[in-house]
């Protein structure tokens, strides 16, 4: 051969084919034939880089640029709030006029969301000193923020420097009080609250009482004095007559 190294050999594992007009793939940079070329027919892995897809607006229309890597969403929410020509998107931006001062945050909000340390307008994710990094030093304090401050600070220094009445009043009647429960506290003694027992023997009687309230009580049976037999030998009309005798006395 003439040109023995004339053309190069497809990277397909299953062409292999020598293409005199061999061509480079702009995404992995592999050398194949012209059939397999194209990124699906080789299954390029570095095709996702060249898959550039760009966003339309929805209000206007119109094409929004996307930086690498940056989601579509978030740049077509920025061009909706900051440059679509659309009546909605205009109307909106006159409803959320109160821009986020953080450097990076372009949010807008209907109502200004004011930091009392350093007076800059913020969105409601950065509203908090520690999440736009406040300073404190750049907006000094108002008029009335003074007066409210000297104020404080006088009756502060007027409830210091007097004393309480209730602290005096209760001082003075302390002394008083001391006295009068001073008897009642002197309790007196067992024996007196058990008749002069001790305790042994005032654990003895409460047995003996509660026994006897436990105990079964028999029915006795009640004869005339002058009667010596007992009322179970009675007749029926004795008996009667006799319970009437008894129930009268």
């Amino acid at each position: 051969m003439e040109f023995p190294d004339l053309g190069a050999h497809c990277s397909e594992p299953s062409c292999q084919r020598l293409d005199f007009l061999p061509l480079k793939c702009d995404a992995c940079s592999g050398i194949f034939c012209a059939d397999h070329v194209a990124y699906a027919q080789h299954h390029c892995g570095s095709a996702y880089q060249k898959d550039i897809q760009v966003p339309v607006c929805p209000l206007c229309n119109v094409p929004v640029p996307v930086a690498r890597g940056e989601p579509p969403d978030r740049a077509v929410g920025e061009h909706i709030d900051r440059d679509c020509r659309s009546d909605p998107a205009q109307q909106k931006r006159k409803i959320f006029t109160n821009k986020c001062e953080r450097s990076g945050c372009r949010q807008r909000e209907m109502m200004k969301l004011t930091c009392e340390r350093c007076g800059g307008n913020f969105c409601i994710k950065h509203r908090h000193p520690l999440d736009h990094d406040c300073s404190g030093e750049s907006h000094p304090t108002s008029r009335p923020g003074l007066a409210a401050i000297s104020r404080a600070q006088g009756l502060g220094s007027s409830t210091s420097t007097i004393p309480s009445p209730s602290r005096t009043v209760s001082s003075s009647t302390s002394p008083s009080r001391a006295t009068t429960q001073s008897p009642s506290r002197s309790a007196p003694p067992v024996t007196a609250l058990q008749n002069g027992l001790s305790e042994d023997e005032a654990l003895q009687r409460a047995l003996e009482l509660s026994l006897a309230e436990t105990k079964p009580q028999v029915p006795r049976y009640y004869c005339h004095p002058t009667c010596a037999i007992p009322p179970s030998q009675f007749s029926g009309g004795r008996r009667l007559s006799f319970s009437t005798s008894t129930v009268s006395q």
